[in-house]
């Protein structure tokens, strides 16, 4: 008998709910078996912490008494460009916006980025403040040209983050089959197949754990770097489309959300701005969401394992990385990943990777504990993303 959200939430409410990890609920499985095992759990949790290029925040920045209007003019943070061409008061930091003066090397290649839009959320999540400079161009309501003061979450009416893609459902392996290190959003790849970056949870990785989307959607909330978020769209790029296994989890990059939460609530436990040489600043994002278990085929789908998910090798040293076509080389599982060393082209390629399973771990732990304290409730989504397979106890 399915499950439904309702449902879920009441034991949540009255504090009988049996909730897991993802990691954690692979052992359930195996001693109880798929049929014992959704009747007694009812939500598995899932965690991820990795850097987020597509990120970012809204600010809308309290008004001194003479009004200035943004919007059509220029702002900056601590130097870093803000997107204004908003109304009066609106303002959008992306995570991977630098500074116009920001040091390139001799090369002509992006140099040791120090700061960027990513320690601009950063900073004004932990507490501190950060320079506005502004310029409009002046208007009869909006008389003030330029603006300069020290601003922090308390000098403004809302602010909250924004990221376009988030969560993307597996990603590549990155390699480099030329004579020359290169520098990428993968970090630093070396020479000559020299090492291999990575960048996901695996088996604690939210969308792997619902591949068809059947519990996330548009309204689903979530953990999201210590506030509660929410998904507020399919993320940009999002690919349902993609080569699937037979347990249904995607071969390359799939699907991925756009989340929106309160700063106000998140801590610099959960946020943290990143710098790599030669590619620039990005964030690195908490995001757990629970799986309500209302059937076993979404119970079979949180069993998933490291050796049961694959992810393609591609070379990003020439060709653009799609996870398809000429770039890519093979296809490792994520517990060849984790083991620390993969066989790529008759050759042992060691590993490493940006996203932390240390800190995934403790994603989902900390979320699995709010819901258990009543502190987190699930919500139904209101929409499904492209490509959800909805089935019987998706939407009761």
């Amino acid at each position: 008998m399915a499950k439904t959200i309702e449902e879920i939430n009441g034991k949540i409410q009255s504090g009988k709910v049996v909730v897991f990890t993802a990691e954690e609920i692979i052992d359930v499985v195996q001693e109880k078996g798929i049929k014992q095992a959704v009747r007694e759990v009812d939500v598995v949790t899932t965690g991820t912490f990795s850097p987020m290029c597509s990120s970012g925040a809204f600010f809308n920045i309290k008004q001194p008494k003479e009004k200035m209007k943004l919007g059509g003019g220029f702002a900056t943070l601590n130097g870093v460009p803000a997107y204004a061409g908003l109304a009066a008061a609106d303002i959008y930091v992306g995570a991977t916006a630098i500074p116009d003066s920001d040091p390139r090397n001799s090369n002509g290649l992006p140099g040791k980025y120090r700061y960027g839009g990513a320690h601009v959320i950063e900073d004004l999540v932990a507490g501190k403040k950060v320079l506005l400079k502004g310029g409009g161009y002046g208007t009869d309501c909006y008389p003030l040209l330029t603006r300069e003061q020290t601003i922090g979450l308390d000098d403004m009416n809302d602010a909250f983050l924004f990221n376009p893609r988030n969560c993307y459902q597996n990603y590549n392996v990155a390699v480099n089959l030329s004579d020359k290190p290169i520098y990428t959003y993968m970090g630093k790849l070396k020479p000559k197949l020299g090492n291999a970056y990575y960048c996901s949870a695996g088996q604690l990785s939210p969308l792997f754990n619902d591949p068809y989307f059947r519990t996330i959607g548009i309204g689903t909330r979530v953990f999201l770097s210590g506030a509660e978020g929410y998904v507020a769209w399919p993320g940009t790029q999002h690919n349902p489309n993609a080569p699937r296994l037979e347990n249904g989890t995607p071969q390359i990059p799939a699907g991925t959300v756009a989340l929106i939460g309160d700063m106000r609530q998140m801590t610099t436990e959960w946020l943290r701005a990143v710098t790599f040489r030669g590619y620039g600043v990005t964030l690195s994002v908490a995001v757990g969401v629970p799986i309500p278990i209302i059937d076993e085929d979404i119970l079979r789908s949180v069993c998933v394992t490291d050796a049961q998910l694959k992810a393609p090798v591609v070379d990003y040293s020439e060709f653009y990385p799609t996870g398809q076509g000429e770039a890519k080389l093979g296809e490792v599982t994520y517990k060849e990943l984790k083991s620390g060393s993969i066989h790529i082209k008759d050759q042992d390629v060691p590993t490493g990777s940006f996203s932390s399973y240390a800190l995934a771990r403790k994603v989902a732990h900390h979320l699995k504990q709010l819901i258990q304290e009543g502190d987190f409730l699930l919500t139904q989504f209101q929409a499904p993303l492209p490509g959800a397979a909805i089935g019987k106890g998706a939407t009761e």
